[in-house]
């Protein structure tokens, strides 16, 4: 699995213009999922989010969870995460999953990560059409590659 990861002071997801997800203060999380992927990716990749710190103390050093700051959660299916663009110009993905194995994979993922957050994950729709806005705080973005435990 690649997520994508965003410190936000606000996010947003629009389906046929209406708004199916918000939040203030928090994570925008954007998932892509392969054939390759197993719960071992999810379990690592909640904990991951759930403590990461990358939000600023009093001192305004990065040392604070979304846990510790109360804030909230949208989690989105990417696929493109999953581009190559080894060859040519028009990316291939071949990689990412097709929906009979990606859907149950992502719902695991939505569902384990507000079991372990213990608040309401919202999210957006997979394989819809999604508008996703964000004002990104910071900027911070992290990456994260399952295959790569970075």
């Amino acid at each position: 699995m690649k997520v994508v990861i965003q410190r936000v002071s606000q996010a947003s997801v629009t389906i046929d213009g209406e708004v199916v997800a918000t939040i203030k203060t928090g994570l925008l999380v954007l998932v892509g999922i392969e054939d390759a992927d197993s719960e071992e990716d999810i379990n690592w990749l909640v904990g991951k989010i759930i403590n990461m710190r990358i939000f600023g103390d009093e001192n305004d050093v990065m040392n604070l969870s979304v846990q510790d700051v109360n804030g909230d959660i949208i989690v989105v299916s990417q696929f493109t995460l999953h581009a190559s663009t080894k060859k040519g110009n028009r990316p291939s993905y071949i990689k990412a999953s097709k929906p009979d194995v990606a859907i149950p994979l992502y719902e695991k993922f939505v569902s384990q990560l507000e079991s372990e957050f213990g608040k309401k994950i919202q999210t957006g729709k997979f394989g819809a059409d999604m508008k996703v806005s964000l004002l990104n705080d910071g900027p911070v973005t992290i990456l994260l590659d399952t295959k790569n435990k970075e």
